[in-house]
C-alpha cells in the first residue's frame, strides 16, 4: 500500500464528524489536526474551563463513539499492524511514521493508531526513543538483543555495518533469544535504542563512541582518517571533512591544532598525520630511530634502521641517516652497525 495514497486527514475528520461540536474540538486540539500542535490535557481544560480529568472524560467518550467506524478503514489499519510485525512487533515512532506516510500527517498517525487495538505507544526512555507495538514483548525481547548486541561491540571495539551485524546475529547469537528475529525486526529493534546508533556511512556502534556521535573537530578528524586508512596532510583532512559532514567552512589550521593536541594523532612527516592506533609512535625522528634501536635489543644497520624508521615516518631515507649521525644518542660499532649509546 503506497505510503502518499492514504489521505490521513479525511480518515481522521471521517471518523470524528459525528460526535459532538466540543468532543470533535478536545479531540482535533489534543491531536492537533489543524494546527499540527497537539495540545495538552491542561491547556484544553484552560480553554474550556474546565478539569484536565474532565477533558479526559471527554477524550474518552469520544473514543468509544469512533470505535465502530474502524471497521470501515481495516485495510489501512491492517497495513499498519503488518508494517509493525514485519519489524518484530515493535518500531520507533518517528520512523514508523516516515514509513507510514512519508514524514507527514504525523498527528493523524498518532490519532489512528491511539484509537485502534492492538496499538501501545512507549514513550521515550532512558534505553528507547519513543515507539509503537503491537506485542509489549517485543519491548522486553528488544531490550535483551540491545543489550547483548552492546556487549558485542564493547568486545569488538568497532563499528559494523548492518549486514555485519545480522551475519553475526545469524552466526553466533540467534540461539541465545526467545523467538527467531528477520533482518527487519532486528533493524528495527537496533534503531529504537539509544545504546546503538547508526554514525558516518549508517556503520552501527555505541553511541558514546567518536566515530558514531562525533564531538567537535578533533573526532571529524579521527573519522576521515579512519575512513581513509592512510596518513593526510592537515589541509587534506579539514577539506575531508567539510565533504563529509557537509560543513562549508572548516579552517585548516583548527583542524592542525586539533591534530597536534590530541593523542590519537601521530606527526608522521610534513604537516602529515596518521592515527596512533596504526602502530604508529609519536615523537621525532630520532625518538623513533631510538625506539627502533632499543627495541631491536642488538646493533642494527643503517638499512636496517632506515626500513624500520620509514616504516614509522613518511621522512626522505637522508633525513633518518642525519639523524642516525647524531653524536649524542647512537653510536656506530666497528662492525658498522648502529646502536644506542650507553649513559
Amino acid at each position: 500500500m503506497p505510503k502518499t495514497n492514504i489521505n490521513y486527514l479525511k480518515i481522521c475528520k471521517d471518523l470524528t464528524k459525528d460526535l459532538s461540536q466540543r468532543t470533535k474540538e478536545v479531540i482535533s486540539r489534543r491531536f492537533g489536526f489543524e494546527t499540527g500542535e497537539r495540545k495538552t490535557l491542561e491547556s484544553i481544560g484552560d480553554e474550556y474551563g474546565i478539569t484536565r480529568e474532565r477533558v479526559r472524560q471527554i477524550e474518552r467518550d469520544g473514543f468509544s463513539r469512533i470505535e465502530p467506524k474502524l471497521k470501515n478503514y481495516e485495510n489501512v489499519l491492517g497495513h499498519f499492524e503488518a508494517e509493525l510485525r514485519t519489524a518484530g512487533d515493535l518500531k520507533r515512532e518517528d520512523l514508523l511514521f516516515d514509513q507510514l506516510a512519508g514524514g507527514k500527517n504525523n498527528n493523524c498517525l498518532y490519532f489512528l493508531l491511539t484509537v485502534t487495538k492492538p496499538f501501545q505507544r512507549f514513550s521515550e526512555s532512558q534505553e528507547f526513543y519513543p515507539l509503537w507495538t503491537i506485542n509489549t514483548n517485543s519491548l522486553g525481547l528488544a531490550k535483551k538483543v540491545v543489550d547483548a548486541f552492546a556487549g558485542k561491540f564493547e568486545e569488538i571495539k568497532k563499528p559494523l555495518s548492518f549486514d555485519e551485524i545480522y551475519n553475526l546475529y545469524d552466526k553466533e547469537m540467534a540461539t541465545s533469544f526467545d523467538k527467531p528475529l528477520n533482518s527487519q525486526a532486528l533493524l528495527s529493534y537496533i534503531e529504537a535504542s539509544k545504546k546503538i546508533e547508526p554514525g558516518y556511512e549508517r556503520y552501527f556502534g555505541l553511541k558514546e563512541w567518536p566515530e558514531i556521535t562525533p564531538r567537535g573537530m578533533k573526532d571529524k578528524a579521527y573519522l576521515v582518517l579512519k575512513k581513509e586508512q592512510k596518513p593526510l596532510h592537515f589541509v587534506e583532512v579539514a577539506r575531508l571533512i567539510g565533504c563529509y559532514f557537509n560543513q562549508e567552512k572548516v579552517y585548516p589550521q583548527t583542524v592542525h591544532n586539533e591534530l597536534i593536541r590530541d593523542p590519537r594523532f601521530v606527526l608522521v612527516g610534513r604537516g602529515l598525520y596518521a592515527l596512533k592506533e596504526w602502530g604508529y609512535e609519536p615523537g621525532v625522528v630520532k625518538d623513533v630511530i631510538f625506539k627502533v634501536l632499543k627495541t631491536a635489543g642488538k646493533p642494527l644497520t643503517k638499512e636496517e634502521v632506515v626500513q624500520a624508521v620509514l616504516k614509522q615516518r613518511l621522512v626522505k631515507e637522508n633525513t633518518v641517516l642525519l639523524n642516525l649521525q647524531g653524536r649524542g644518542e647512537f653510536k656506530r660499532t666497528p662492525e658498522g652497525k648502529y646502536t644506542v649509546r650507553k649513559a
